[in-house]
């Protein structure tokens, strides 16, 4: 595995959002994680910059869901991120998660053909997951595809779409963004711990890896604990 550049930060959404408005204005090809720890962070990189229009934007995991639903990853983009720019991105690649899971797997699939990422944010669920990539899953497995239909996972139990890890192994730079005490020992387990199918986070890097944690998300971290 690839060594991880970790940052522990007083304010790791703001250090996700001056990463993510360097990628816009560089044009990059981006994909964004869901969850309510990216909201901060989407809304400040549109306000460090609204003109996003070189970039083109893609999902790592998706709720076999309709956009509009609460549930959606690409609602959570929209309110927080895309209705926040003057500029919008040149192309939006959400996952069509109202299609069924497997049918919008298998488009995705094709859509990221010849596709290389230059940016993935990535969450950690408490149990070590990342993406829709969940412990023990056969998705972790899987080398030749790029996106599947995933376990239901966590809460809500809802079929998903994720990216496997090959892609975010070809991805230039993959940043985990952190926070709260309930992830401190899925973060422990995932850049301290030897990597292990369940801990898929422990599994999933990118040819540069970047995680932004809070405090008490790194505090059992070996080499921050008695700092």
């Amino acid at each position: 595995m690839t060594d991880v550049d970790l940052r522990i930060l007083d304010d790791p959404a703001a250090a996700a959002a001056e990463l993510l408005a360097d990628a816009a204005r560089a044009g990059s090809r981006i994909a964004l994680a869901g969850g309510s720890t990216v909201a901060p962070a989407f809304e400040r990189a549109a306000a460090l910059e609204p003109d996003w229009s070189r970039a083109e934007l893609y999902w790592g995991d998706e709720r076999a869901v309709s956009p509009d639903d609460e549930r959606s990853n690409y609602r959570i983009a929209r309110a927080a991120l895309l209705d926040r720019l003057l500029t919008a991105p040149r192309a939006v690649h959400r996952i069509e998660g109202e299609r069924g899971a497997e049918p919008a797997a298998a488009a995705y699939d094709e859509l990221l053909r010849d596709v290389v990422l230059d940016l993935a944010l990535n969450g950690i669920g408490g149990d070590g997951h990342t993406a829709s990539l969940f412990p023990n899953s056969p998705a972790l497995e899987v080398t030749d595809r790029r996106a599947v239909a995933a376990d239901a996972g966590l809460e809500p139990f809802v079929p998903r779409v994720t990216l496997t890890p090959p892609v975010f192994a070809a991805t230039a730079t993959v940043v985990y963004l952190v926070a709260g005490e309930g992830k401190a020992d899925a973060v422990r387990r995932a850049f301290a711990d030897p990597p292990a199918p369940t801990t898929p986070a422990s599994l999933v890097r990118g040819r540069t890896t970047i995680v932004l944690l809070d405090r008490a998300s790194a505090s059992l971290l070996p080499q921050f604990r008695d700092s």
